[in-house]
């Protein structure tokens, strides 16, 4: 029998920066909530406002999957493997910082902000040579339907990381219903609903709500109104 956790949008971590707000779905930062560290390997969901014409600084990282997904505006992005980048709302980003990276994000524009996911996922092999991808998404392709933009091969739809991992970005017309299968072994899904309402397998999700969802091999997903939303299916080991 399926198992869910609903996690409603205000129960989310909060930090403002000033130049920074961000909403925490898990443990970050200096929100932490021993409840809320990860789901399975999911280990970082942020919901990032950047005011215009800031950003992160260089800052490093390692042994971890990053995923970037701009909502709106453009974020200008340099790293140490050479890339110099701008990440446009459509696109998506994923590097394998393995061994180590250091890279830094800024709002591109001097006048409105940038709104993106910055979504962490712990990979499944230590030490791998850092990698970058980016990819420019067609909006069309989600439209009534799950569009793969994550997924762990690279000979498969969307960009691939180091983890038996599958997301999908869904646009659904008031009234659309739909089911997705599970694609992988031993995973969970964890649906965030960026806009909109939403039912999953009749549980009701509006504006950045979340729910984790263990032990099933399908979900169905109906659209109260027209709503966005972005599907993860990860590895729980």
């Amino acid at each position: 029998m399926a198992n869910y956790l609903f996690h409603s949008a205000d129960s989310r971590g909060k930090a403002n920066h000033g130049w920074l707000e961000s909403r925490h779905t898990f443990s970050f930062g200096s929100y932490f909530d021993p409840q809320r560290t990860s789901f399975g390997t999911l280990r970082v969901l942020n919901d990032d406002h950047v005011a215009a014409g800031m950003g992160f600084g260089t800052h490093s990282h390692d042994n971890m999957e990053i995923i970037s997904i701009p909502l709106q505006g453009d974020l200008e992005h340099r790293d140490s493997m050479g890339n110099a980048e701008v990440i446009r709302n459509g696109d998506i980003q994923v590097m394998s910082a393995g061994t180590g990276i250091t890279h830094s994000e800024y709002n591109k524009s001097k006048e409105h902000p940038v709104k993106f996911l910055q979504i962490w996922v712990l990979p499944n092999q230590r030490n791998v040579e850092p990698r970058y991808d980016q990819l420019t998404l067609n909006p069309q392709d989600r439209l009534n339907t799950f569009q793969q933009v994550i997924s762990p091969s690279p000979e498969d739809d969307g960009a691939w990381l180091h983890q038996d991992a599958w997301f999908s970005l869904a646009k659904f017309e008031d009234g659309m219903e739909k089911t997705y299968h599970v694609k992988g072994e031993g995973t969970g899904i964890y649906m965030f609903n960026l806009s909109g309402h939403i039912t999953v397998d009749g549980h009701s999700l509006h504006d950045r709500d979340g729910l984790a969802i263990t032990d099933t091999n399908e979900v169905t997903v109906k659209a109260v109104t027209e709503a966005e939303f972005l599907l993860m299916e990860v590895a729980m080991r």
